[in-house]
């Protein structure tokens, strides 16, 4: 059974999917078999892997080689979710485009959530199709871990995606939005999960619904600021507010130390430096920092920023799995 694991936070614009596309090629780079999945509208992930003319033509397709392709049948009222395309970047690691017309699906599944509560099949159907999807993509390859990649929001559409998850990982930037983002994310999947556990048991004899655990497994801070090693003041002022506002707004605890520092937080899956100049060249050789060859460009100082790249995505990936329960997956 595929762990699926969300990376969410519903403040935007701090490197969530760029961070999802690393730890994929990483976990891959493991012996890990891994599944993405995109699930945010934008469809920037899906642009990471592929370039734009192999989007176009999937998009072009009568019936879409996407997600959204997979669940149309069901939304259209012609059958059921179909087996959905996955590209295969490499031998164990795939990936399930997104597509602009996810869009079109947040008011049939906000109509839905409340017809789950009524014990309609249909509305069981439509919530838990973006689990279906998912599962069996990775059934189909043997992918042992599915990272699936959603928007910047708590609408209908993510709430539907979350259901798919059994852990969310939360990216932030340390900064006040995330800090904010924070206290809007951890309530609304507390709600969002145990208004799902009231409508299991009225779904239909037989059908498989979504377990819809997305049970928190950990943050990751991105784009923070170094110099000589050392954390810059105008982040440090943010960082250290963020292990007790993640204990409180998403676990519903109280810091037991609230001097405690990102770094040694147990929660803090890692702390990920920005890349400055690797990143446009790891865009135009569509490959991720910590694989970028001399071909590429990479040469010089920018080679030993590859390496430690290397380094510090390993350990990331490596924490992401025991965080999961997936440790054992690492060969």
């Amino acid at each position: 059974m595929s762990r699926v694991v969300a990376l969410f936070n519903n403040k935007g614009g701090v490197g969530k999917t760029t961070l999802l596309y690393h730890l994929a090629w990483m976990l891959h780079e493991l012996g890990v078999r891994v599944l993405a999945v995109d699930l945010d509208p934008q469809a920037n992930l899906t642009s990471a892997f592929l370039d734009d003319d192999m989007v176009e033509q999937l998009w072009s397709d009568t019936r879409r080689r996407t997600v959204y392709g997979a669940i149309a049948p069901l939304l259209e009222g012609e059958g059921g979710v179909v087996d959905a395309y996955i590209h295969e970047v490499e031998d164990g690691i795939g990936v399930v485009p997104g597509d602009l017309l996810l869009s079109k699906t947040e008011q049939e599944l906000a109509t839905a959530w409340p017809n789950a509560g009524d014990g309609n099949p249909r509305a069981f159907r439509v919530l838990g199709a973006f689990s279906t999807v998912a599962r069996g993509a990775a059934q189909a390859i043997g992918a042992e871990v599915v990272l699936v990649d959603v928007g910047p929001n708590l609408g209908a559409l993510n709430r539907s995606a979350l259901l798919a998850c059994d852990d969310v990982i939360v990216p932030l930037a340390p900064d006040l939005y995330s800090l904010q983002g924070l206290r809007n994310l951890g309530p609304t999947l507390q709600t969002w999960r145990q208004e799902w556990l009231a409508r299991v048991p009225r779904a239909p004899s037989g059908f498989e619904v979504p377990n819809g655990s997305m049970q928190p497994a950990g943050y990751v801070v991105l784009q923070h600021g170094v110099r000589l090693d050392r954390v810059v003041g105008a982040y440090d002022r943010w960082l250290r507010r963020v292990p007790g506002e993640y204990r409180v707004s998403v676990l519903g605890t109280v810091s037991d130390d609230p001097l405690l520092e990102a770094a040694d937080d147990p929660h803090c899956l890692g702390l990920v430096k920005h890349y400055h100049s690797l990143v446009p060249m790891a865009q135009e050789a569509r490959r991720p920092v910590f694989l970028l060859r001399s071909m590429d460009g990479a040469i010089g100082a920018h080679q030993q920023a590859v390496l430690a790249a290397y380094g510090h995505f390993r350990e990331l990936a490596q924490r992401v799995l025991a965080a999961v329960g997936a440790g054992h997956l690492e060969r």
